[in-house]
């Protein structure tokens, strides 16, 4: 993770986003604390170095996030993952991972995981997936999003692959969610604004008939589109 990248992702206005990190490597953990730390928008409530202890401060601090590795000592941060969200949906947890196999991506996404992020990104790309998290969407780092789209979910019945009623501007949308971009990120990519880029997204899955944006992504690698 490169903690020296420049903060030029903006957050929309709010109270102060309460983190918990969970981290066993002591000096990735003072980093992340410190990089996080130091944007205005972020408040570090606590770091833990194991499972059961993200499990139990999740109970006791009730954070709006968890950054989590996978490569936890005792229980790891796939099931610790899976314990918080059936106890506290409403946290958003973005896993930050060197883990980088279909079926550890699969699993922490099914485990509830709102965002996958791959250590050695920037500090700017953490960002994205905590905004993206924040924002309601599934962020997928770039370079796992189209294992991700192929392998987690079931074929798309037929008849639902059609991706000619789109829109130009739907297409240009569907294109950089394969490519795991957060709706902030195809907002600033297309020039266009965040509520914008929302409208786009809700047109794609109402015209493809899908409940997701993965489901509308292994659609657009299906049909050819990208």
């Amino acid at each position: 993770m490169d903690f020296t990248s420049p903060h030029r992702v903006k957050i929309e206005p709010c109270l102060p986003m309460k983190i918990l990190i969970v981290e066993d490597d002591p000096l990735m953990q003072l980093g992340l604390e410190q990089a996080l730390g130091a944007h205005e928008r972020f408040e570090i409530i606590g770091r833990v170095d194991n499972g059961y202890g993200a499990v139990q401060q999740a109970a006791v601090l009730n954070p709006d996030l968890i950054v989590m590795d996978i490569g936890l000592p005792g229980l790891d941060g796939i099931e610790a993952t899976k314990q918080i969200k059936q106890t506290s949906p409403q946290i958003h947890i973005v896993v930050l991972t060197s883990h980088t196999l279909p079926n550890e991506i699969i699993a922490a996404l099914s485990s509830g995981a709102d965002a996958y992020c791959v250590k050695g990104a920037t500090l700017e790309r953490l960002i994205l997936a905590i905004a993206a998290a924040q924002d309601g969407a599934t962020y997928l780092d770039p370079q796992i999003a189209r294992v991700v789209v192929e392998n987690l979910k079931p074929p798309v019945p037929e008849g639902q692959a059609d991706v000619s009623s789109l829109s130009e501007r739907e297409i240009d949308v569907l294109k950089l969610i394969v490519e795991g971009k957060s709706n902030q990120e195809i907002a600033q990519t297309l020039y266009l604004s965040t509520n914008t880029i929302k409208t786009h997204v809700r047109g794609i899955m109402n015209k493809l008939s899908v409940d997701d944006r993965v489901q509308a992504a292994v659609i657009a690698l299906r049909s050819g589109l990208v």
